[in-house]
C-alpha cells in the first residue's frame, strides 16, 4: 500500500481547507501516511473579470487538476462537488463523496439582515446565474450584480461595491469559520441549491487501487444517492454553466426525495416538481424527473435560454 499521496488542490483558502481537510482525514485513518499538497491554477481562477457564463464550457475549476492526475503528477483531487461536471474524462473516477456540509444558500446583509426586508431595487451580488434567477422568481424588483471572485473577495465587495446583500453557498463560509455573517439561510422554497452543493468530491484515476482503497472509508452513501440523483437530473437537461437550475436531493426515513426547479434568466418562468424513491435507484430517479419537467414545460424555458445570449451574472453554481 501507497505510504506518500499527492493531493491536487486550487490555491484558494476554501479549496486549501478542503484539501487539508481531506488530508489530515486520510493521515488519521491511515497512521504513517504521508499526505503533501500540490497547488494548480485552473482556468476559472484565472479569469477574474468575466462572469462565468459567458466564458462558457465545463470544468473551470477542475481541468487542469485532471489533467495533472492523468500524467501520474498528483495522486488525487479534493474539488467542490458542485464545479466538477457531470460526466468525467476517461480515467477518472469519483472515488469518494463526502458526507454533506450544509446544502443551502446564505444571504449576508449587515443592514437589512433578510431578503424580505431588503428596499425595493436593493442591488444584491451573486456569482451564479441560478441564484440571480431564484432571486428574482422571489423578488422581481432586485437588481441583481454580478459578483466574482474567491469567497473572501466576495465578502469584501459587501462594502466596497456598495452592495445592499451577496448570497454565497453556507458550506464555504462553514467551513471557513465564517458563518457568523450570515443573516439569513435561504429556504429551499425561495433557493433550491446547485447539484452537489454542500459535498466534497475526491477524484482520483479509476485504475489506481491503492488511492481508491485508501480513499474509500470517507465515502458517504447517503450524501452519494443524494447527489447522484442530483447529477442525474443536470445530465439528462444537459445542463451546464449558462443553465439556473437548481436541485436538492436528500434521504429522509430511507427514502430519496429530490426537488428541482428549471428557470428563465430573469426569474419570470420557473418550474417546480419532486420526485421521491429509493436511493439505490438515484441515478434513475434523476433522469425521470428531468424527462417529466422536459415535457411539462422545460423545454420552453430551455429553449429559451439557448436562443438568446446568456445575461451577465454567473453560473449555475
Amino acid at each position: 500500500m501507497k505510504n506518500k499521496l499527492v493531493i491536487g488542490t486550487r490555491g484558494s483558502k476554501l479549496a486549501l481547507w478542503q484539501a487539508n481537510y481531506i488530508a489530515h482525514r486520510l493521515c488519521q485513518y491511515h497512521p504513517g501516511l504521508e499526505v503533501t499538497l500540490k497547488h494548480i491554477v485552473t482556468t476559472g481562477d484565472k479569469i477574474l473579470d468575466v462572469p462565468l457564463a459567458k466564458i462558457g464550457g465545463k470544468g473551470l475549476f477542475t481541468k487542469e487538476i485532471e489533467v495533472a492526475m492523468l500524467r501520474g503528477e498528483v495522486d488525487l483531487a479534493v474539488h467542490s462537488l458542485k464545479d466538477m461536471p457531470t460526466e468525467l474524462p476517461q480515467g477518472l473516477t469519483l472515488a469518494a463523496i463526502t458526507e454533506r456540509e450544509e446544502p443551502f444558500d446564505a444571504l449576508i446583509s449587515p443592514k437589512y439582515g433578510t431578503l424580505d426586508r431588503l428596499p425595493h431595487g436593493a442591488k444584491v451580488g451573486t456569482s451564479s446565474l441560478r441564484r440571480r434567477a431564484q432571486l428574482l422568481n422571489y423578488r422581481p424588483d432586485l437588481t441583481v450584480c454580478d459578483l466574482r471572485g474567491n469567497l473572501d473577495t466576495r465578502l469584501r465587495k459587501l462594502e466596497t461595491e456598495e452592495l445592499d446583500a451577496i448570497v454565497l453557498a453556507q458550506a464555504g463560509l462553514k467551513r471557513l469559520g465564517w458563518d457568523d455573517r450570515i443573516t439569513q439561510q435561504l429556504p429551499p422554497d425561495i433557493c433550491l441549491p446547485a447539484v452537489g452543493q454542500g459535498a466534497l468530491a475526491v477524484e482520483a484515476r479509476s485504475d489506481d487501487a491503492e488511492v481508491l482503497a485508501l480513499v474509500a472509508f470517507l465515502h458517504d452513501e447517503d450524501t452519494a444517492a443524494a447527489v447522484t440523483a442530483e447529477r442525474a437530473f443536470l445530465n439528462e437537461l444537459e445542463g451546464g454553466c449558462q443553465v439556473p437550475i437548481g436541485v436538492y436531493g436528500r434521504v429522509e426515513n430511507g427514502e430519496l426525495v429530490l426537488d428541482a426547479v428549471i428557470l428563465s434568466v430573469d426569474g419570470a418562468a420557473a418550474l417546480k416538481d419532486r420526485i421521491c424513491g429509493a436511493p439505490a435507484a438515484a441515478e434513475d430517479l434523476g433522469r425521470k424527473l428531468a424527462q417529466h419537467m422536459y415535457v411539462t414545460g422545460g423545454r420552453q424555458i430551455l429553449a429559451g435560454l439557448f436562443a438568446r445570449p446568456t445575461a451577465g451574472g454567473g453560473n449555475n453554481r
